[in-house]
């Protein structure tokens, strides 16, 4: 099998400036919690953007840091979109799941057409972490997440990220894009954010 097919990396995809910058943001971002994702996701902390195609520009203003990644990262092809950082530490992890974040919205949309993910932050002594990627149950990729390395993958794979056993921080921009009809379209939020931490404030 041929993994270019299921997924793609592309190293040193941005200057080193800017992630920092885009690792303080989320840090000091108020949104920035406990997960708000599903029971898949093991003692890992985020916040998480829906926005359509028509509100990136409001997404970039109200969180100036995601500009470049968005810049890179979208696909013309797709429509709606779920982003979210993800930050996994010692004892975090994973479990298998095909991303489906919109279903929350509109019952019938389907995976996304890819899933992009910037590796943020990785220490160097990283050990576990790992994203393997399965077709059908069969492994067709198990990445070593590298710092600064943008990484694309088919939306309808099952993925889980293997628990971290080191210390220090594993952080990633992920971002679900979803080509959708107009009818789905309709369902989803023209921007919204979801977090535990917005949810705590009555907002």
């Amino acid at each position: 099998m041929n993994a270019l097919k299921y997924y793609s990396k592309h190293s040193n995809a941005f200057s080193t400036t800017y992630l920092n910058d885009l690792r303080g943001a989320i840090l000091a971002s108020p949104y920035f919690a406990i997960n708000n994702l599903n029971r898949d996701f093991i003692g890992t902390k985020g916040f998480s953007l829906v926005f359509q195609r028509s509100e990136i520009a409001q997404v970039e203003q109200r969180f100036p840091a995601f500009k470049p990644y968005l810049d890179q990262a979208i696909q013309p092809t797709c429509n709606a979109f779920y982003l979210n950082p993800l930050l996994l530490k010692e004892g975090s992890r994973v479990d298998p799941h095909i991303d489906r974040s919109l279903r929350s919205y509109c019952k019938t949309v389907e995976p996304p057409a890819t899933v992009s993910v910037l590796y943020v932050q990785v220490p160097t002594n990283l050990e576990g972490g790992e994203l393997v990627l399965r077709c059908h149950k069969k492994q067709v990729g198990q990445i070593k997440p590298e710092t600064n390395t943008l990484l694309y993958f088919q939306g309808d794979l099952t993925h889980s990220v293997n628990a971290v056993t080191s210390a220090g921080t594993r952080l990633s921009l992920v971002c679900e894009q979803y080509s959708l009809s107009e009818t789905e379209l309709a369902d989803i939020p023209e921007f919204a954010i979801e977090s535990r931490a917005a949810k705590a404030k009555g907002k």
